[in-house]
């Protein structure tokens, strides 16, 4: 089951896509990390996805990373009396502390944290930003404010503030039940929606305590603010372009796109870029050019993972929507300028000995025409510091523990095995040989790199280069 390609695919499970046949279909057309997006189903829905994730993996002998995206919290208007009111533009609108029904006049706004800290001169985007409005006065139990964009306004839906820093956890009740389900279920990866702050990531820490890896959810103008220290904490982000682009100008989204991509390249961990990359395909066999061009402009700017939501939970067409971004990929990281490319956003190399050695395997096995690098990894850094580089050629991570295996999916161009713990150098020369040539990354008479850090078994001590000939 080996990829040939760099850059992973996650693809959302959904009511199109529960059944294990179509699991399976989803991981053979190239998903390498399957999303449970818990803002819909139920934890029995989770939980026979994640069954039917994990008896693939058993069957084929492939790690598959398995990502939790909790929902975080939802700010949403009220209910009106008599059904969807027309807001008109310039009129003044006032939202009041309340769960009483309301009018055109007076729409209930029942999240006092909102009335608190929404200022005159603040935005109000409601419904994806398909309403508009500016706060003008702000008291104790309401705000009102002027309509900029009018239109329809229903029940329940959500509202955005992009120039309000709300003092609330990413994580509600309903995340923190959730989080507990899935970790004992065993997920790889915790996703953290709407984080705003590096104390959002430190709460959760103390709640995973390292059972998962923790992403964040970037969405939110205040975490772009504080995000060379959230992604200092986190272990990995994802580019939420929804709700980001409905809280900056979406003019300001593709370059906000390029600098957490690098950020969290020149941190050495994984990024996923999502939300809207093939949307056409929720209907259509196949994506607009437009599309097309979207994923392929997140591939040469070096993101790990690109994400595939409703294109593949609840489309028409979700095995050929992950087939399209698979080849879309391979095309693309084939592209005569895409090394040109890669290279020159190559990451400033940090002053220590593992990372000098994990960027130096990517030199010699270019120099020497290797046709792997071999990483022996205990808790992923060894494999991430050699990711970091985008090397030419494949990444074989070994790990003696499955969950980081599974985790270490997300990476771009890794290729992971769970193998035998290692406690000598021979040991880990012979392990190196036995597993390329099995799994088809080189044969007799090639040349491998292979790191690690000696002594074995101390996570992220990356301090041994050794050039290997089969």
């Amino acid at each position: 089951m080996r990829r040939l390609r760099k850059a992973k695919i996650v693809a959302t499970l959904g009511p199109a896509s529960s059944d294990p046949a179509m699991i399976r279909q989803l991981f053979e057309a190239g998903a390498d990390v399957f999303r449970l997006n818990f803002s819909h189903g139920t934890h029995e829905d989770h939980k026979k996805r994640f069954d039917a994730i994990r008896a693939l993996e058993k069957e084929l002998g492939r790690p598959i990373a398995i990502l939790q995206d909790l929902q975080g919290p939802k700010i949403r208007v009220g209910t009106l009396k008599n059904g969807p009111v027309k807001l008109e533009r310039g009129a003044t609108v006032r939202f009041r502390l309340s769960a009483e029904p309301g009018d055109a006049r007076e729409v209930p706004l029942p999240h006092p944290e909102v009335i608190a800290n929404v200022m005159p001169g603040h935005t109000l985007m409601i419904d994806d930003g398909k309403l508009q409005l500016t706060a003008t006065e702000c008291g104790t139990d309401y705000v009102d404010a002027k309509v900029v964009v009018g239109g329809m306004l229903s029940d329940r839906k959500g509202v955005n503030l992009p120039n309000t820093d709300l003092p609330i956890s990413p994580l509600t009740e309903k995340d923190r039940r959730d989080l507990a389900f899935g970790l004992e279920l065993g997920v790889d990866w915790i996703a953290l929606s709407f984080v705003q702050r590096p104390a959002d990531v430190i709460e959760a820490q103390g709640l995973i305590n390292g059972r998962a890896g923790i992403m964040a959810k970037i969405e939110k103008p205040a975490a772009l603010d504080r995000i060379e220290d959230i992604v200092a904490l986190v272990d990995s982000v994802m580019v939420a372009r929804g709700d980001l682009g409905v809280e900056i100008p979406p003019e300001d989204v593709p370059g906000r796109q390029k600098e957490l991509i690098r950020l969290c390249r020149q941190a050495g961990k994984p990024v996923i870029v999502a939300t809207q990359m093939l949307e056409s395909m929720i209907k259509s066999p196949s994506p607009t050019r437009a599309e097309a061009s979207d994923v392929a402009t997140a591939i040469y700017d070096s993101a790990d993972a690109v994400m595939l939501s409703a294109e593949s939970a609840s489309g028409d067409w979700p095995v050929e929507a992950v087939a399209m971004m698979d080849r879309i990929i391979s095309h693309t990281e084939n592209h005569k300028l895409y090394r040109s490319i890669i290279e020159a956003l190559q990451p400033t190399p940090e002053n220590t000995t593992p990372h000098a050695v994990a960027a130096a395997a990517a030199d010699v096995a270019n120099a020497i025409g290797a046709t792997a690098i071999v990483t022996f990894t205990h808790s992923g850094t060894t494999a991430m510091r050699a990711a970091r580089k985008r090397p030419l050629v494949p990444i074989m991570s070994m790990s003696p523990d499955p969950a980081i295996a599974r985790r270490l999916a997300l990476l771009w161009g890794t290729h992971n095995m769970v193998t035998p713990e290692i406690s000598t150098y021979d040991e880990m020369v012979d392990s190196a040989r036995q597993v390329t040539l099995a799994e088809g990354f080189a044969k007799e008479g090639d040349r491998i790199v292979v790191i690690a850090g000696i002594p074995f078994g101390r996570p992220g001590s990356t301090n041994n280069l050794r050039v290997v000939r089969l």
